[in-house]
């Protein structure tokens, strides 16, 4: 067996710790906003790894491209709540969003 699937693994294992510690360091919603990508992003290449493993290609990319269509959906939504919050508080900071009234 090749080295291939490991490379799967500890590629999306490294993407994971990178999201997670951009996540938790940054207060900044553009910033959160791209470390939920980079979770995603790992999500789909551990679904890709997990099909090539199994030997179901077909099945982890029809996955992976329903997947990429609703993270683009979520992003497109939350990237709208980011605009919207930033034109209401002129700031992105998340410490300084205090009033978040309708």
């Amino acid at each position: 067996m090749s080295l291939l699937p490991g490379m799967f693994i500890i590629s999306a294992v490294l993407l994971v710790a990178a999201g997670v510690y951009c996540l938790l360091a940054t207060r900044n919603l553009i910033r959160i906003l791209i470390a939920l990508e980079i979770l995603t992003k790992s999500v789909t290449l551990l679904l890709i790894g997990a099909g090539y493993i199994s030997g179901n290609m077909g099945t982890a990319q029809a996955f992976a491209i329903t997947l990429i269509i609703i993270e683009v959906v979520v992003v497109a939504v939350a990237a709208g709540i980011v605009l919207g919050a930033f034109r209401h508080n002129d700031t992105l900071d998340t410490r300084k969003l205090n009033n978040l009234k309708g």
